[in-house]
């Protein structure tokens, strides 16, 4: 009976450091994401700017990049969820 516990134990402990490892993969993906966002971002509007677009024009066009990756984002959350 003791070695049925310590095996629930053990494999309770081994799910738990699993999903602390998605969880954090999942953080650092998330991170990363937002990084590489505003850098293409910011990257898309210099190459706009120096096509002769005024600022004001880059900057609402570049805002698509932000859009979508809440839309990226939003999906991935839902795929996720546990409860609906």
């Amino acid at each position: 009976m003791g070695e049925t516990k310590s095996l629930l134990i053990v494999s309770a402990l081994n799910g738990l450091v699993a999903i602390i490892k998605l969880l954090g993969s999942m953080f650092i993906i998330w991170l990363t994401l937002g990084w590489k966002v505003r850098k293409a971002k910011t990257a898309f509007e210099k190459e706009l700017v120096k096509q002769g677009m005024s600022k004001k024009d880059a900057r609402r066009i570049s805002a698509q990049y932000a859009a979508v990756k809440d839309q990226v984002m939003n999906a991935f959350k839902r795929s996720i969820r546990f409860f609906p």
